[in-house]
């Protein structure tokens, strides 16, 4: 304890812990969530901000492998207490928790009058530590499938992708949830708790959350059984050796990890020069198209799978991207719109054809798809084949 500041909570090495984690955990969370809900307002105008959705992932991926190496200084730590030092660590969980826990629920519904009595750390701290190693095992694991597909599917069958993807996002949905509900109410509403800054607490708040380790200080108790320092220097030697290669092992895992497949980093660079994929003379993709073995001159005979191939994951769904769905023939060539999507017989005024001339649209038809679409917007969009 000191008499100015009250009593020690947090050491230096710990606080410095903590505000890695909340970095990475925000700016995963923050680069995530942004990508999990691609087609909210609020989430394209982060991506812009931020640079592009690659830019977005670049720093979730850099996020993950900080969140990764603190993981492995953590491990050290703990081992560090129960190897080195023989000391059993506060937030191991203890019969005594469950006692607390059942006492906790009976008072937050207001069956009992007082809080439990509780020591270091409180069952609704170990709560959220256990969860949050859980939640980053998951993580870690999913994140990998998802940032080395191709050899997780070397090994596993394909429809671990979408599930690890499911798995993912869920589970960093719920941990952002837990921290604003239950994290930030216990630390910075119900009482706003600064040990974390300053490393202390004080009195009162030692006598409001954990009596029994206030008391066990006042006492003069030592935190653990006392051990020759000859031991412990000893066991510290063969510790740090030990651990060193396992840590020198867990960082070889963790750049192959970040390493392994290159398709998961590489982007496609911006073209350096400008490059004409459509001129507008209507008997060239015409002719184009009248090569074809098989010529898509209807909805139903391809020209509407195409758009479900190339347009749907933007332009669909339950909230389409600029409020265009182009799933379908009714909303594509019928739609009410300021700038229709599809002009029968006017490729040339069609907002599509508009939009995939300039180049830079994310989804592009090839030269021969944009010929088909052209043509058969200029044979007036047809539905069925029976039309033409």
């Amino acid at each position: 304890m000191s008499a100015n500041r009250g009593y020690l909570r947090f050491k230096v090495s710990q606080r410095v812990e903590h505000w890695l984690l909340f970095g990475s955990f925000t700016t995963l969370a923050l680069t995530g969530l942004v990508q999990k809900f691609a087609q909210a307002e609020i989430s394209i105008w982060l991506v812009g901000i931020l640079g592009g959705i690659e830019t977005v992932r670049i720093i979730h991926r850099i996020a993950a492998t900080v969140l990764m190496l603190e993981s492995i200084y953590h491990l050290g730590t703990i081992l560090y207490q129960v190897l080195v030092k023989r000391s059993r660590p506060g937030l191991w969980l203890t019969g005594r928790d469950i006692v607390n826990g059942i006492q906790l629920l009976l008072y937050n519904v207001g069956l009992r009058s007082e809080r439990p009595q509780q020591g270091k750390f409180t069952v609704e701290e170990k709560v959220e530590y256990y969860s949050l190693v859980w939640g980053t095992v998951v993580m870690i694991i999913t994140g990998f499938m998802l940032w080395n597909p191709i050899a997780t599917t070397s090994s596993l069958p394909g429809q671990v992708i979408p599930a690890a993807k499911a798995v993912h996002g869920g589970e960093a949905l719920l941990a952002v949830l837990a921290i604003i509900l239950w994290h930030f109410y216990h630390v910075h509403v119900r009482h706003f708790n600064r040990s974390m800054f300053t490393g202390y607490l004080s009195k009162e708040e030692m006598e409001d959350e954990h009596p029994l380790e206030l008391a066990r200080v006042e006492a003069g108790e030592p935190p653990q059984s006392e051990q020759p320092d000859a031991k412990v220097a000893a066991r510290s030697r063969v510790f740090t050796v030990v651990y060193g290669v396992v840590a020198l092992a867990l960082l070889a895992g963790v750049y192959y990890f970040i390493s392994f497949e290159q398709t998961a980093l590489e982007t496609v660079p911006r073209a350096t020069s400008e490059a004409t994929l459509f001129a507008q003379l209507t008997p060239v993709p015409q002719i184009a198209a009248a090569s074809f073995d098989a010529p898509l001159t209807s909805w139903d005979d391809g020209i509407g799978d195409l758009f479900q191939a190339k347009c749907s994951v933007c332009h669909g769904g339950t909230i389409p991207l600029a409020d265009l769905d182009l799933t379908s023939y009714e909303t594509t060539v019928l739609s009410d719109t300021d700038i229709p999507a599809v002009v029968p017989s006017n490729a040339a005024g069609s907002n599509i054809i508009l939009q995939q001339q300039t180049g830079d649209h994310p989804a592009l038809f090839t030269p021969i798809e944009l010929a088909k679409v052209y043509t058969w917007i200029e044979l007036g969009a047809p539905r069925a084949a029976q039309e033409e």
